[in-house]
């Protein structure tokens, strides 16, 4: 047996552009509206659904899970007694949707800039051409609206700039380069190679596509697929239940990992996401979220009189594969910061990578640069691994990270600040869901660079106290 990972990650971008609402745009979503089966009740959601999923899989999927909502829209609930350890679903993989299911003229025609997440977007567009014809329409017309959407790639230009001081920012607009690339390959594709297809499908649809894919796939040995009812199912981070792939059986199941009593909502765990994460790809947050962290960059300044032999010796060492050691790829590397737990401890949560980076940066002959060259050779090619041992540079190498963070903390306190005052009672619930969504994320990188900067303002405070 198998564990999947969790739902497939988006984070990629480069320019940033308002998207407008897609209801009044988008052709499935106009289909919908004058399809009377979408407005069923929950009840005759839950007896259609799994049968025609069932007849599909051509196996029992789910016994013990009805279909309802929630907070988060369309969930699934315990409709008897579960106790934990219990098998709840099972959905065989000709249940699920893959980029397998796109024409093979056409699968053939993009090249390798179109990734699986990219073309698994491609099939949902044309299964939504097709429209009621579609073998996979019980399942699609179940899929969330685009209204119902809250990623970052959907926000108005105020709506992302509440988020301007978080690396989600830069994510998000990089995620829509991405995306853009990808639609003009795979535009061209389908215009190309489906007859009766006139209209050129439109970036709005295959942005909405692509988030959704993003958001409810899962990997598994052989790609990413979408696995009906499954995806359902909420997002807990503290479960234990998780979507396996039995390669033997030919399906993926779950199991519970807890006692439900029916009417319970039933949750499972989509992976260690932080708030950043869960809001660019899944356009959701947790009000305290235990993952949170916070990318920061920090680069090698162009003034630098060693930039060149910095640069060097970074890339020397860009391609060690030790852990917790980043590997170095230009003159700015990007850093991962967790929250700092420990008032005593050895500064977990800053990485190593970082503090090495930070000695480099405060080296200022070319001997400095040596001797830290020969220690990693001593070190298995961990570069700047030890402590320097003139506590003065090490303590000017901590600083340098102090001072970055602490413009960081400046920086999300502004930004807070300023949203908390623009507060107004008569703004729309769409604004409000994504201004709570800037709350959670802000407040808990906040939450982290303090952490951060009180362990190196005592480690700091310490190099300089000791003789």
């Amino acid at each position: 047996m198998l564990l999947c990972q969790p739902p497939v990650k988006l984070f990629r971008f480069q320019q940033r552009r308002n998207v407008r609402s897609l209801s009044n745009r988008f052709s499935f979503t106009r289909l919908l509206s004058s399809v009377p089966q979408a407005q069923a009740s929950l009840d005759k959601e839950c007896i259609e659904f799994l049968p025609w999923l069932e007849q599909i899989g051509g196996a029992k999927i789910a016994d013990s899970l009805s279909i309802g909502k929630s907070t988060y829209g369309r969930s699934l609930f315990a409709s008897k007694v579960i106790h934990a350890g219990d098998c709840i679903l099972k959905v065989p993989f000709k249940a699920q949707i893959t980029p397998d299911e796109l024409p093979p003229y056409i699968r053939d025609s993009l090249t390798n800039e179109v990734g699986n997440i990219g073309k698994l977007a491609a099939v949902l567009l044309i299964e939504w051409k097709t429209g009621q014809n579609s073998k996979w329409f019980p399942y699609i017309s179940r899929l969330p609206w685009p209204a119902e959407m809250h990623n970052t790639i959907f926000w108005s230009e105020d709506e992302f700039n509440m988020i301007r001081c978080s690396a989600v920012h830069k994510e998000t607009i990089k995620q829509k380069a991405q995306i853009e690339n990808e639609f003009s390959l795979v535009a061209h594709a389908l215009t190309q190679h489906i007859p009766g297809l006139t209209k050129r499908p439109d970036l709005e649809e295959f942005m909405y596509a692509y988030a959704l894919v993003g958001s409810r796939a899962w990997e598994t040995s052989k790609g990413i697929s979408l696995i009906p009812f499954a995806d359902f199912i909420n997002h807990d981070g503290l479960s234990a239940s998780f979507v396996l792939c039995d390669e033997d059986s030919q399906l993926s199941r779950i199991s519970a990992d807890r006692n439900y009593s029916p009417g319970d909502e039933v949750l499972i765990n989509y992976g260690e996401f932080s708030n950043a994460t869960l809001m660019l790809d899944f356009g959701f947050t947790l009000p305290y979220n235990i993952h949170d962290e916070v990318q920061i960059q920090m680069d090698v300044p162009n003034e630098d009189p060693l930039r060149n032999m910095k640069l060097e010796l970074l890339q020397t060492h860009r391609t060690r594969r030790v852990k917790d050691i980043s590997i170095f790829h230009s003159s700015c590397d990007t850093f991962k910061i967790k929250e700092v737990k420990s008032a005593k401890g050895k500064g977990k949560g800053i990485p190593q990578s970082l503090r090495a980076f930070a000695r480099v940066l405060c080296c200022t002959i070319p001997q400095e640069l040596t001797d830290l060259s020969k220690e990693a050779a001593k070190n298995d090619g961990r570069l700047a691994r030890l402590p320097f041992e003139d506590r003065s540079r090490e303590l000017e190498a901590h600083k340098i990270i102090l001072s970055h963070i602490n413009r960081l903390i400046e920086d999300h306190s502004a930004c807070i600040k300023e949203m908390e005052a623009s507060n107004c009672h008569s703004v729309s619930q769409r604004f409000a869901v994504k201004r709570q969504m800037a709350r959670d994320l802000l407040f808990g990188e906040l939450r982290v660079l303090r952490s951060a900067a009180e362990w190196l303002d005592r480690y700091c405070t310490k190099l300089f106290s000791t003789p």
